[in-house]
């Protein structure tokens, strides 16, 4: 039985007790007080559980979007700005649809209508990933009878069209003239109230994306270790708390520790090291490639630039990895665009230095066995018997000429050799 009473406060307060269950909300209207005590009255019949925050049963697909979004800004998980803009696109498509008429077919439609309209494959897959999530979502966390094996079978439908898919792996990297053009007119705008130059800089001597340069703090950088704290940063995962430390390296081209020691003379004030808009930074860039009609390069290449310099200055994927942030080495690997030219430079990099460690090996090698020579020498000149450490510095010796590549025995050593013999 439902009792409807009107508190002094102007609101309407409904009280439902009826076989042995008991609910209570609070309304502005009576008329929404009317309806949630009809629906409450109706899941107890059936034996499910009273509805919360005076909501009556979900009858439409906004009624789910809502529920979802309410229940993750009680646990703290707002949604961010990009899943909030995709879901009340789809509340503004489907809204008004009931729930029951979410079938496969309406909703292979709303995928066609969707790609007319200019949506492209992987936003439609963004699409229909947030839809099966508000109605899995509202079936495993409220019970209302939804069901998303609908959501899969259009989803597959839509594959099979060539409607949604996957992105196109991006390998867009800056040609050093390009990059050389943009920096000397970043450097010759006085009139930029960003130093664009250092901060283009910083980008690839970094890896950072332009939010995280923007988020980086003085009071979090240790000069000692050469690393600074990246908070927040970002993961398919989990975002929030995913504090790192990044290493301000000198390999790619540009010191990151310099550029920010460059950057505390002209921004003395506040905590943050780089106290701008990320969308600012991002405007200006795309401006300076507009005019030097520098075709389809965005800020974020930069980043795909820098974790390719890393790679080619010869670092591993673990090494790369501590930079970049990136917990899946598969993820990373996209960001791997390795320039043909540059095989034959790590390739000539790596012969130096194999060619240096085989003359250092000789010459040590050389330097033993002189010894060995000398005090072989005196042992025979002294009359004494040899203590072993003489023969084990012939053998060392030996090791060495073996690793350096060679066999053969200096003439000093072979002279000094058959002065011991006689």
């Amino acid at each position: 039985m439902a009792t409807i009473t009107k508190l002094p406060s102007g609101h309407w307060r409904v009280q439902v007790r009826r076989k042995q269950s008991y609910a209570s909300e609070t309304f502005l209207r009576h008329e929404d007080a009317r309806r949630w005590a009809t629906e409450t009255e109706h899941r107890i019949d059936r034996g499910e559980p009273p509805l919360k925050r005076g909501k009556v049963d979900p009858t439409t697909f906004a009624h789910l979007v809502d529920l979802h979004v309410e229940d993750m800004c009680e646990v703290g998980k707002a949604p961010r700005r990009s899943k909030a803009f995709t879901l009340d696109a789809l509340k503004d498509k489907l809204g008004k649809v009931r729930l029951e008429d979410l079938t496969r077919e309406r909703l292979i439609q709303f995928g066609k209508n969707r790609a007319k309209e200019g949506a492209g494959p992987v936003t439609l897959s963004t699409d229909f990933s947030y839809l099966k999530l508000v109605l899995t979502h509202a079936a495993a966390v409220h019970g209302v009878n939804v069901k998303a094996e609908p959501v899969d079978l259009a989803r597959f439908a839509l594959k099979r069209l060539g409607l949604i898919g996957q992105s196109r792996q991006r390998d867009r990297r800056p040609t050093a003239d390009e990059l050389q053009r943009l920096l000397d007119h970043f450097d010759d705008n006085s009139k930029l109230q960003i130093p664009m130059g250092r901060v283009v800089r910083f980008a690839i001597a970094s890896a950072m994306r332009q939010e995280e340069i923007c988020r980086i703090r003085w009071s979090e950088v240790d000069v000692q270790r050469r690393v600074v704290l990246v908070r927040d940063r970002k993961d398919p995962r989990e975002k929030d708390g995913n504090h790192q430390f990044v290493p301000l390296l000198n390999l790619t081209g540009f010191d990151a520790l310099r550029l920010i020691r460059v950057q505390r003379k002209y921004c003395r004030r506040g905590d943050l090291i780089f106290p701008y808009n990320s969308r600012s930074i991002g405007t200006a860039f795309r401006r300076a490639c507009k005019l030097l009609k520098i075709h389809d390069l965005h800020f974020h290449d930069l980043r795909h630039e820098a974790t390719n310099r890393l790679f080619e200055a010869g670092m591993s994927i673990e090494q790369v990895a501590l930079v970049t942030g990136h917990r899946d080495w598969k993820i990373l690997k996209r960001y791997t665009h390795l320039r043909p030219e540059a095989l034959h430079e790590s390739h000539s990099r790596s012969s130096s230095l194999a060619k240096a460690a085989q003359a250092t090996a000789y010459l040590l090698a050389v330097q033993l066995q002189a010894e060995w020579a000398s005090r072989a020498d005196a042992a025979i000149d002294a009359r004494q018997p040899s203590d072993g450490t003489s023969d084990r510095t012939q053998q060392l010796a030996g090791l060495l000429l073996e690793g350096s590549g060679t066999k053969k025995v200096p003439q000093l050593v072979k002279d000094q050799a058959r002065r011991k013999q006689r």
